[in-house]
């Protein structure tokens, strides 16, 4: 029997790309999945998925980005019982462009989606887990946060996921042998939506070569399916480990 049988995950940004299969994952592995994300259609497209698969499914439409749905959300989960996993991987990558071309609504709309919402998340379904001593936080981030530099013209997503690994750390310190863990995931490159739209965006806004770099590693087949990126990811759910920065490289081998 996996460890993950007969337990609740909430994944966010589930209606497609990493989160889906992650959510797809989770139900292979024996959890009922609460599947999060902005799409109706794409959330209802999973949830049948899920069940297809033997597991509940049960769907929630909330933009994050927005504070009134935040809030509504961060309510509704406290009265949900049993949330024991919490797969934070909804994020948005926009603004892109030179510091002095960005808007800072759009800024703010990226820090409360990419940070706060998953402060609020963590901050609601953290004492379930405290109280039945077993639960797995998994804060996904990027490559990127460790080497902000080769990212120009998207300073406000690595300002935002180094925010949010500094808060991973610092959570799993606060929850340190509790039977609670705390970690981030750096994903690898994935072929997702995310890089099909910076490809397709003008590069005199983004900037040249960010452009070009993200073409190449679509057109030299660079990028890993996310089914590939989210098995690797339940494979270090099973560990005690805490404050660590997960990569699909370190994944422990098997399934």
């Amino acid at each position: 029997m996996s460890l993950l049988t007969g337990r609740t995950a909430l994944v966010t940004g589930a209606g497609r790309g990493i989160g889906r299969a992650t959510a797809l994952a989770l139900a292979k592995a024996g959890a009922d999945v609460i599947l999060l994300a902005r799409s109706r259609d794409q959330l209802s497209s999973v949830a049948d998925e899920v069940r297809s698969l033997g597991r509940t499914a049960s769907t929630v439409a909330a933009d994050l980005s927005s504070l009134k749905d935040l809030d509504r959300t961060r309510r509704a989960l406290k009265q949900v019982e049993g949330v024991d996993i919490v797969i934070n991987n909804a994020a948005t990558i926009t603004p892109m462009g030179t510091t002095t071309s960005i808007e800072m609504d759009d800024v703010l709309s990226a820090m409360i989606l990419n940070v706060v919402a998953v402060t609020a998340l963590n901050s609601a379904l953290l004492p379930h887990m405290l109280q039945q001593g077993w639960g797995r936080i998994v804060n996904v981030s990027s490559g990127l946060a460790g080497r902000p530099a080769d990212f120009v013209g998207g300073n406000t997503y690595v300002t935002t996921k180094a925010g949010l690994e500094a808060h991973t750390i610092n959570l799993a310190a606060e929850v340190e042998r509790t039977g609670v863990t705390a970690n981030v995931y750096r994903p690898g490159i994935v072929d997702t939506g995310m890089q099909a739209w910076i490809r397709e965006q003008d590069p005199q806004r983004i900037g040249e070569a960010l452009h070009e770099r993200f073409v190449s590693l679509h057109e030299e087949g660079n990028l890993i399916a996310p089914e590939q990126s989210a098995d690797a990811l339940l494979r270090h759910l099973g560990s005690e480990a805490t404050g660590q920065v997960w990569t699909v490289a370190s994944a422990p081998a098997g399934t």
